[in-house]
């Protein structure tokens, strides 16, 4: 197969589908190849994460992740109710179960005023048990924008709006990249299903965003590094427990934010995610393996100064992926009465982290431009709430849509 394209969107996840659904709006003639090498939609992260659409409290005020939050929450929340994708603006509790995580939990607070975040409010035992009458704390702050979505239905819309734009743009599923060319002064992609020619290249390929940039010569500073997140959920029989969201107080020295309660849009309750080190950075199992996802991680020096940083959360957040019962030690400290029997292994996702060679995690999305094609480097959560805003700074960068 031989075709031309005005761009080619490499991933089919959430980030990469908004970026060609805004191109496609800023510019209806031009036609767009998107290339997903699985057989479906949402594969990876976008279709195994928690389904949150998150507020953008957390995020150091002026970061590239608080300004694309907040406008990629309020543009994707605009997007769901024009567009009928099922979601919820159901509200969360950042709660604190001991006295000790009271600072913190300030911070936080302090933080979402700067960032603007509407509605947030400080409150205390009893307003905690009227929002949610299993739960118990010392002290929460009420996140009442926050909200969840099913991103996997959002990429669904994207591409039936594409196409309805232009139906000369294409979905191609089972589709992977292999290399960038230039020949007789054109440009182009190779993949397994053929070369496709363009001019323009978007790549939003996630957990394989640094090999692939590495393909086409650039030399990222970072490496991708998996970490696997295992979901449980409530049984039927215990779902009354958990009304909204609610999340811990995070560890501020440890990069995630704890296992948390989720309230999906088909109302079932998930419980999750860890995060433990993955032997492969598409491996959705404790015991999923590949050699080359593992030599190319354990062989990185920043890989080891990452685990010496962070050694007993570590080794504790990997006892309790192989353990019910650690797991279920660590939700009961906001729902006490959660019983052994009330929740059940479901699934789980990995998530893309970009690590720097001294051990340092990046903290913000990255986004470069290398010749005519860009990549997002690092793109983990708050990406999926961000989508559309993210999309918006790609084609800047593209030099294509200035940012509205």
């Amino acid at each position: 197969m031989q075709d031309s394209y005005d761009l080619v969107v490499v991933g089919g996840g959430i980030v990469g589908l908004s970026t060609a659904y805004k191109y496609q709006m800023a510019f209806p003639q031009h036609r767009i190849a998107i290339l997903e090498k699985e057989s479906k939609l949402g594969a990876h992260q976008t279709g195994r994460n928690s389904g949150v659409i998150h507020s953008g409290i957390y995020y150091k005020p002026g970061s590239f992740k608080a300004l694309n939050c907040t406008n990629g929450r309020k543009q994707i929340v605009a997007f769901a109710k024009e567009h009928g994708v099922k979601h919820d603006i159901c509200g969360k509790i950042i709660l604190a179960t001991e006295e000790k995580e009271l600072p913190i939990l300030q911070r936080i607070f302090d933080r979402g005023v700067e960032n603007e975040i509407e509605g947030i409010e400080m409150i205390g035992p009893e307003a905690i048990r009227e929002i949610e009458p299993h739960v118990r704390g010392i002290k929460a702050i009420r996140v009442p924008v926050t909200g969840i979505i099913d991103y996997v239905g959002m990429c669904h819309k994207l591409v039936e709006l594409i196409e309805a734009i232009n139906p000369e743009s294409k979905l191609m599923l089972n589709t992977q990249f292999l290399e960038s060319f230039t020949e007789d002064g054109k440009e182009g992609i190779k993949t397994n299903q053929g070369t496709f020619y363009t001019g323009l290249k978007i790549f939003c390929a996630g957990l394989q965003s640094d090999r692939l940039a590495r393909k086409e010569g650039a030399k990222p500073d970072m490496k991708i590094i998996g970490f696997r997140g295992d979901y449980y959920e409530l049984t039927e029989q215990a779902r009354h427990k958990v009304k909204h969201l609610i999340y811990p107080v995070p560890d501020p020295d440890f990069p995630f934010l704890g296992v948390h309660f989720t309230r999906m849009v088909d109302q079932s309750i998930e419980c999750g995610p860890n995060a433990v080190f993955s032997f492969k950075r598409e491996g959705y199992s404790p015991t999923s393996f590949d050699l080359k996802d593992t030599v190319e991680a354990l062989s990185y020096a920043g890989t080891w100064k990452l685990f010496g940083k962070h050694a007993k959360q570590g080794m504790e957040e990997m006892k309790r992926a192989f353990s019910k019962k650690l797991f279920l030690q660590a939700l009961r400290k906001m729902i006490p009465d959660l019983q052994m029997e009330d929740i059940q292994p479901v699934r789980a996702g990995v998530r893309a982290q970009a690590l720097k060679y001294n051990g340092e995690l990046v903290d913000d999305f990255k986004i470069e431009k290398f010749g005519n094609s860009v990549h997002v480097l690092n793109a983990p959560s708050p990406a999926a709430t961000a989508s559309l805003a993210i999309a918006d700074e790609i084609l800047d960068m593209a030099g294509l849509v200035p940012k509205a």
